[in-house]
């Protein structure tokens, strides 16, 4: 499958601007962000790819935020070779090592996750992904059962079964995600661990005691209800892929009707990974 990069040269007036103009590709296809000195390179599926969306959000667009464009495709190999030149091992709060096959291990972490990003999402470095293994790290994970929705890389199901979680059930409606969280479960030599082609349809019929999903917004929204159906009572919903301030705001309210009351939330670069527990029974 072959990418396509796009290089926005951008001039907002404030950050917030480039902010939710990203949060905005990410909810048309977009599934991967690098900062640049202009602005930010953004990368979809090429098979994925609506010209017409992305004009209409450009047209969307404050007029003193002025945003161009060069687009450029990207052939799967090539993707991987700039993975393998950008891609620079890290560390989450001392206990969590994160490298690829092609960097030295370091013993002297609790946890060491490899992972192969390939042309999947999700290898810490994003703040959303380094902010729900914080949560991770937090949640007393040992012995209970946890979905991963939207797992990419699989990283974050990986770290859960690392943290003695008694199975993981990790999905993806990407098969590229899907083949990379395979590959990964098996570097990592994880055995407890489901890796699942599709979305909601897709969630087995059984209860969940942690459910994860690091996606975005509006798909966030979308599957609450099915969540909230998979989860027992007093389980650990853990969401990101949003932001501070007004999707926040959103997300507390919806995320209440579904019989979730907010725990806490972290923030890092105006990034949200926020926890919420499940007190209403299901039929």
């Amino acid at each position: 499958m072959n990418y396509l990069e796009f290089n926005f040269i951008c001039k907002p007036s404030n950050d917030w601007q480039q902010d939710l103009f990203i949060n905005e590709l990410a909810s048309i296809g977009f599934d991967t962000f690098e900062s640049t000195e202009t602005g930010f390179k953004a990368y979809a599926p090429e098979v994925n790819f609506n010209p017409v969306e992305l004009e209409t959000l450009l047209l969307s667009l404050d007029a003193d935020f002025d945003v161009h464009y060069e687009m450029d495709s990207i052939e799967h190999q090539n993707w991987n070779e700039l993975w393998e030149s950008n891609f620079q091992p890290i560390v989450i709060r001392d206990q969590v090592y994160v490298r690829a096959t092609f960097h030295d291990a370091a013993t002297r972490f609790p946890y060491e996750i490899v992972i192969d990003p390939k042309m999947a999402f999700g290898t810490g470095h994003h703040q959303t992904t380094y902010l729900m293994m914080e949560w991770l790290l937090e949640t007393d994970v040992k012995d209970k059962s946890v979905l991963d929705m939207g797992c990419g890389t699989g990283i974050l199901s990986i770290l859960a079964a690392k943290l003695l979680a008694k199975e993981v059930v990790s999905i993806d409606n990407d098969p590229v995600c899907v083949e990379s969280a395979g590959e990964n479960l098996q570097l990592n030599k994880v055995l407890n661990m489901s890796v699942l082609e599709g979305s909601t349809e897709a969630i087995p019929k059984q209860s969940f005691e942690i459910i994860l999903a690091n996606i975005n917004r509006n798909i966030l929204l979308e599957q609450l209800e099915y969540y909230a159906d998979r989860i027992v009572m007093g389980g650990s919903l853990l969401l990101s892929g949003f932001y501070d301030g007004e999707d926040l705001a959103i997300l507390k309210e919806a995320v209440a009707k579904q019989g979730f009351s907010f725990f806490d939330y972290k923030e890092k670069e105006k990034w949200v990974a926020a926890k919420f527990i499940f007190e209403k029974e299901n039929d």
